[in-house]
Parts: C-alpha cells; sequence; structure tokens
C-alpha cells in the first residue's frame, strides 16, 4: 500500500438528489451547514475534516502547516473540505438571492430534516458515522436515501481512535479526546479488543487499520462521502490510499461483526455536547414564510 496515492484518481460523486458539485462545505453549528456555490465541480469521493487543523485532537497548527495539509489535499485530487463558521441564520434568503446554491444540516432529527426539506430541498447532511459509531444506520440513513440528500460522515475513523488514537498513540492532556467517555479509563481499556480485531484484519487486507475503518466507511454508498480529519500530510496520503480497497458484500459484514455496537463502550460524544446529537435536536416547526 505504500505507492498507493501516487496513481490514484480519486473518483469524484455528486452527492445527493440535487447534484452537489461544490468544493466546499461550510458547517454551521449546531445544526445547519452551508455549501457555497464555488465550481462546477462534483465532490471527490474523499472530503478532508479541516475541524481536526483547530488543535481540537492534537496540538494546534500554524496557519502555514495547515494550510500545507489543505494544499496537499487539493493537490491530490480532494475538492471537499469541511470548515466551520458560526450561524445558520437567513439561509432560505441567501438562497433566493442566488448566494447560496446548497443547504446541509449537521446533526438534526429526523423531524427536522422533513420541515426542512419541506422549506427548501436539503441537498446533504453530516452524521457521524464510523465502524463504532453506527446508530444512523436504522432511521436516519433509509430517510437519507427517501429524500434523495447526500451523507457527509465525519469522525470516520472514530475520532482517530482507528488510527491508534488511544492505543499505539498516547492522548496528550490538552486534548478534547482526553475527556471523552471511549477514551478514558475502563472503556477505552475494552474498546482496544475492538481495535486489535481490526487491527488483525488489515493485515489479512495489506493495509492499516485506518484504512481499513475508512475503507468501510467509503463502501456505505455512493451518496456517503467521509470527511477524516487529520494534521499529518502522511495520513492523509494514507487516507486517499483507502479508496484503493475492494471489498465484498462478505468482506464488509466480516469487518462490521468486527466491531459489535454492543460492545463498545462509552457514548459517542462529550458529556458537554450529548445534548446536539441527532436524536436530540428536534426543534419546534416555524413558518419560514412568515418573515418578510
Amino acid at each position: 500500500m505504500e505507492e498507493q496515492t501516487q496513481t490514484l484518481m480519486i473518483p469524484r460523486v455528486k452527492l445527493g438528489s440535487q447534484g452537489l458539485e461544490v468544493t466546499f462545505l461550510l458547517s454551521i453549528p449546531p445544526a445547519a451547514n452551508t455549501i457555497v456555490n464555488c465550481d462546477d465541480l462534483q465532490v471527490s469521493k474523499l472530503g478532508l475534516g479541516c475541524y481536526t487543523l483547530t488543535g481540537a485532537y492534537n496540538a494546534s497548527l500554524s496557519d502555514e502547516d495547515g494550510m500545507a495539509v489543505i494544499k496537499h489535499a487539493f493537490s491530490k485530487g480532494i475538492t471537499f473540505f469541511d470548515t466551520f463558521l458560526d450561524t445558520m441564520g437567513e439561509l432560505k434568503k441567501l438562497v433566493e438571492e442566488g448566494k447560496v446554491k446548497y443547504i446541509g444540516l449537521s446533526e438534526p432529527s429526523p423531524g427536522m430534516i422533513r420541515r426542512a426539506h419541506a422549506v427548501h430541498p436539503i441537498t446533504a447532511l453530516q452524521m457521524e458515522w464510523s465502524l463504532w459509531t453506527r446508530d444512523i444506520e436504522g432511521e436516519m440513513v433509509p430517510l437519507c436515501r427517501e429524500l434523495g440528500i447526500g451523507i457527509v460522515a465525519y469522525c470516520p475513523l472514530g475520532r482517530g481512535f482507528f488510527g491508534g488514537k488511544g492505543v499505539g498513540e498516547s492522548i496528550s492532556a490538552g486534548s478534547i479526546l482526553a475527556s471523552h467517555p471511549r477514551f478514558i479509563g475502563e472503556n477505552l481499556e475494552k474498546n482496544k479488543i475492538l481495535y486489535l480485531r481490526i487491527e488483525k484484519l488489515a493485515a489479512k487486507y495489506r493495509c492499516t487499520p485506518a484504512q481499513l475503518a475508512l475503507a468501510w466507511v467509503l463502501h456505505q454508498g455512493n451518496d456517503v462521502v467521509p470527511i477524516p480529519g487529520t494534521t499529518k500530510i502522511k495520513n492523509l496520503d494514507a487516507n486517499i490510499g483507502s479508496l484503493k480497497l475492494k471489498l465484498t458484500k462478505e468482506e464488509l459484514k466480516e469487518i462490521s461483526n468486527a466491531v459489535n455496537e454492543e460492545e463498545v463502550a462509552g457514548s459517542n460524544a462529550f458529556v458537554h455536547s450529548e445534548h446536539y446529537k441527532w436524536k436530540y435536536a428536534n426543534t419546534p416547526a416555524k413558518n419560514y414564510n412568515a418573515a418578510a
């Protein structure tokens, strides 16, 4: 797998039934994204989550080093970058004014999705989806496919867990992961067993555990674009290499079974942000046509 990024062409997909053909997804916490109409390009099948560059998980990078990671990703064919703004505001007005072409939501409830989609078609949802976080598969994924909404999978490596974070790589005291339920105490010790299973399977497929975990997400459908974050160019190249893995249904099932949801120890959310998760994100219906 060492030379895998040199000749690999990253495939492009049209995300959602509207055919998202842009380069930047601008996330607006807690529950909305604006997708700016930048270029007439399809989305790369693999994106880059830029939140990692802020220093939340690791030591912060200089602006120069952060831009080096982003430029390297672009040079390799990644055209989908997840960045952050601060309020949903008047998205509908922006659409009407032609300033925004596509709208997405982050961690909405099913009710919110249907209400928002009735006001203006939703192009994509940003949801956490990885081998050890699959709670969206029962209700949210079928709903997205019913409405023709693409899925942007954030934390597809389990916040770095399947890249060895907390297992082969220690977690710094300044990292927010030091307080994440799955990375502390007895929970982490239990979860290490799951990592070792994926590590064993990765050896079988001649790849790294991170590549196998990312390939699993990539294989969930053409309407799914994972956005793993990293601060290291070598890890970025390794993530791109996961696109080379071609897995059968039987192999995907084998990988899924190696990380049984019931065996995962700890919540997938930080204690202080549990209420932001999609299960608790419902809001009252609003009349968006009332305001002039």
